[in-house]
């Protein structure tokens, strides 16, 4: 700040919030005040305010900013079934933004992706699985996706009870999941009973519990209007219904679609007439820009730009960044935090976490590390980039599968390596051919075992416009494994060596064949920075997986509704209608876990009370290991469509040989009651099941699994009451 700089009111930390913020926005011209509602405002040197970028991205690390730890994807994040991990993970990358902005401040930088206002998670419900950025959500569960947002956004934002840590911006509001080339001009038309039951309660649980302070809205239109400018999502439901009192961000350029494709408006003035007027108080874009035409035309009030401003300054005070650093907790964050240690093994240990074990024929894993020799075999064995998916940072090492399977293996083993063929493309023959087959079978042949890694990318699979490579504008068209993958599959498993199938992909694929015919598959989604490490980890039993499916895989896209059919009829497993290949909730482990003694106190529950279930589980393997304990309700007499059953609770435990735990849950009156067709949160007498175990109450997970969860009925007394949603 320069040194001539009178020292205003709102430079005072010792004066009240709304009293600092009030007294800056008062002396903003209205050209001033349009500028500071765009993304990238500018400094206001007459008043000594700085510059300063709203968009940066840390959606599993701190993106597009050099280096930085790059944990696991979301997608991966969410298969940890782990709200106490993914805490420590967002807490982490909220101390390496720290870490940077304030190194890049003091050298002047304050430009794009350097600031503290992170726009993650992307809590958008994963309901069909072609779309292409399902890999950066936590999955197809409402309640899942609402504990792990609600963990992350707090682990953002810090528990200092005066300044943020970071801001958290859950993304995008609402009803928006694909398809992606369509995402500017669509309309996702959805009933009330699927508006509130499935699309919203993340929204809900991050702002009502984690107390996010910034939200942003989605490119697309629901029921007509578009969310960046729609009164029933940003006004009616999130500020006068949800009690939100932070800003909201557009998506980047979404407030011109408005008139571009929406076709809703006519012009830059009415579209961002539209969206100031419904609660959008910042612009990733240049509508704004337009503000003051708008005021001229008389669209706008200077006072409507006010209420966007107040909020807006009193995110920047709460990070501190008009107060002297020293009053501010963690300005003082230094630089190494970054890509420190500690994070990087944090990044190995949640990737050993995330990863799913889909099938173990006869013990096949975990491998010896003692082998003669191992082949590793794929365009996924040995490429650094495909670790990282999107929306991410540049790690300053990774380590590949290759590389963490050679770094794992005794002295004595040789570790042979092919690519076998690219992912994508069909040509065998040729000097830029995809294919390496015969190099590929010859070196398995030599190989006492193989490990197959095979899949997708972030550039295949992902946001329209960056998965350059994918055929539908970033989603997929079909769940095959792409290229010449099927055919270098067929071509391993043909020699009958002992072969594990490492997929390393942010979305559900047909695994069918390879279930019938690989002896071991792990499901690695993107792995992150430390991939290689931690998959060393798993196939050698230094951990035992643990990870369980936050995604139903289909058996096919015959058994998906239309991808533009936003009912979730036939979509996840609350709604599933056709049996999957691999379940919501499944994923084996190197060990054994018995339950027993299910209870439900009290019994009957009367209307309004919570109720306590409890179970133990004991490891009856030889391994120590994590299980994650899984709580599903049915209503088995309700007035309307409801889920078969629904995920009410989780918790992953860690358990010794042996070592027995009394796990308890609690289910409240809100887990109880039910969404009606007219969108009403309503608590109903009546029968309910409840089950505990390993997996989902379905016959999939069973005969995958070969156990069954414990299951007892309960009822539920007294009149029926609506709840406040």
């Amino acid at each position: 700040m320069p040194e001539n700089t009178p020292s205003y009111p709102f430079l005072d930390p010792e004066l009240p919030l709304d009293e600092r913020v009030q007294d800056l926005v008062s002396r903003l011209t209205l050209a001033e005040k349009a500028q500071q509602m765009l993304h990238a405002a500018p400094a206001i040197p007459r008043l000594g305010v700085p510059a300063y970028n709203w968009w940066n991205e840390g959606l599993h690390g701190v993106a597009r900013a050099g280096i930085a730890t790059v944990f696991p994807q979301a997608i991966g994040l969410a298969a940890m079934w782990d709200a106490q991990r993914l805490h420590a993970v967002a807490a982490a990358i909220a101390n390496e933004a720290r870490a940077k902005h304030h190194e890049y401040a003091r050298k002047g930088d304050r430009g794009l992706y350097k600031g503290l206002t992170l726009w993650a998670p992307n809590i958008n419900i994963f309901r069909d699985p072609r779309w292409g950025r399902g890999h950066e959500t936590y999955g197809e569960c409402p309640f899942l996706t609402s504990r792990l947002a609600v963990a992350f956004c707090r682990g953002l934002q810090g528990d200092d009870p005066k300044y943020l840590k970071t801001v958290a911006t859950p993304k995008h509001f609402a009803v928006h999941s694909g398809p992606e080339g369509l995402r500017h001009s669509f309309d996702a038309v959805v009933s009330q009973k699927d508006l509130r039951e499935t699309y919203l309660p993340a929204f809900h649980a991050c702002i009502t519990e984690a107390k996010a302070e910034s939200i942003m809205a989605a490119y697309n239109r629901t029921n007509g209007e578009p969310c960046c400018g729609s009164p029933t999502l940003l006004r009616r439901i999130l500020r006068e219904e949800w009690g939100f009192g932070g800003f909201v961000v557009s998506d980047c350029w979404a407030v011109q679609d408005f008139h571009e494709s929406h076709r809703v408006t006519n012009s830059f003035a009415e579209s961002a007439a539209l969206a100031v007027h419904s609660g959008c108080d910042l612009n990733c874009g240049c509508a704004y820009s337009h503000i003051p035409a708008a005021v001229a035309a008389g669209l706008l009030r200077e006072e409507d730009l006010d209420t966007s401003l107040r909020r807006l300054f009193r995110a920047r005070m709460r990070l501190g960044l008009f107060d002297p650093p020293e009053r501010v907790p963690y300005a003082s964050t230094p630089y190494e935090t970054n890509d420190c240690d500690q994070h990087r093994a944090l990044a190995r240990a949640t990737a050993s976490a995330s990863m799913v074990l889909l099938k173990n024929d006869h013990g096949l894993l975990p491998l010896r590390k003692d082998l003669r020799s191992i082949a590793v075999i794929g365009p996924n064995a040995y490429d650094h980039h495909v670790l990282c998916a999107n929306y991410s940072g540049t790690p300053s090492r990774a380590v590949t599968p290759l590389e963490g399977i050679r770094a794992a293996v005794s002295a004595q083993t040789k570790v042979w390596y092919a690519p076998g063929c690219k992912r994508q493309g069909t040509e065998t023959d040729g000097l830029d051919c995809a294919g390496h087959l015969a190099e590929a079978v010859s070196i398995a042949e030599r190989a006492d075992a193989v490990v197959l890694c095979l899949g997708l990318s972030a550039e295949i699979e992902g946001e329209q416009g960056d998965a350059g490579n994918s055929e539908a504008a970033g989603d997929k068209v079909d769940l095959e494994l792409s290229g010449l993958q099927p055919r270098l599959l067929e071509s391993i498993v043909a020699l009958e060596k002992p072969t594990v199938l490492v997929v390393i992909s942010g979305s559900a694929l047909n695994l069918a064949w390879a279930h019938d015919h690989v002896g071991a598959i792990v499901q690695a989604f993107y792995p992150g920075q430390e991939a290689g490490s931690a998959l060393a980890d798993v196939l050698f039993g230094d951990v035992s997986p643990a990870g369980r499916l936050p995604i139903t895989f289909p058996r096919s896209l015959a058994d998906v509704p239309d991808f533009k059919d936003y009912s979730m009829k036939g979509r996840s497993y609350r709604y599933l209608e056709k049996p999957p290949l691999y379940p919501f909730g499944y994923g084996l482990s190197y060990t054994r876990f018995h339950y027993q003694d299910i209870a439900v106190s009290p019994a009957p529950v009367p209307a309004g009370a919570s109720a306590s279930v409890s179970v133990t589980v004991k490891n009856i393997g030889s391994r120590p290991g994590d299980e994650v304990v899984q709580l599903y309700l049915a209503d088995l007499e309700a007035s309307c469509r409801v889920p078969r059953h629904d995920l009410r609770g989780f918790a992953r435990v860690h358990l010794l040989p042996g070592e027995t735990r009394r796990v308890s849950f609690e289910l409240s009156p809100r887990d109880l009651s039910l969404i009606d067709e007219r969108g009403r949160r309503v608590l109903e007498p009546g029968r309910f099941c409840v089950s505990v175990g390993g997996s989902q109450p379905d016959a999939r997970s069973q005969e995958l699994t070969g156990q069954s969860p414990l299951s007892v009925e309960f009822d539920l007394l007294g009149q029926t009451v609506e709840l406040p949603y």
